[in-house]
């Protein structure tokens, strides 16, 4: 780690604290030349996933899809970013540890089950687009789905 101040190579590390809430590791370096000391953060690197798409082509998974799908059918006031974000690690894990390729739809029906919990205009919201809904028949066969 090169220090900012005298680009000197040669660093001791003089604490560090991990920040479990950002996943990443915060050392407080000192220079051993000019003795000023810096902030490093570490953390990992993003995840190389392949997810299978509905039509069968092969994307590279997108924790941020996640996120701004569930964002679009949520009422933040209900469901916090923090909520969303967990939601959204919580399938990146899935996807990461599944032994075989997880198609989108899996992800979807896992996001409907997560908002069936939460908040059932955002369900509604999302399984919309998702279900693909052609009229207001399927939306109210949705919620009589949803009051039973």
């Amino acid at each position: 780690m090169k220090c900012p101040f005298c680009e000197c190579e040669v660093t001791k590390v003089v604490d560090k604290r991990d920040n479990n809430e950002e996943n990443s590791t915060r050392r407080r370096r000192q220079c051993l030349r000019c003795s000023k000391r810096f902030t490093t953060y570490e953390r990992m690197e993003g995840l190389d996933i392949t997810v299978v798409k509905k039509d069968g082509s092969l994307e590279k998974f997108d924790i941020q899809k996640v996120i701004k799908g569930v964002k679009k059918a949520v009422d933040t006031e209900k469901v916090s970013e923090d909520e969303i974000r967990a939601f959204a690690e919580e399938i990146e894990r899935f996807v990461f540890n599944s032994k075989d390729l997880v198609k989108t739809k899996s992800i979807g029906l896992k996001t409907l089950k997560w908002l069936k919990g939460k908040d059932h205009l955002a369900y509604i919201r999302f399984a919309s687009v998702y279900k693909e809904f052609d009229n207001l028949e399927d939306i109210k066969k949705e919620i009589k789905k949803l009051e039973d």
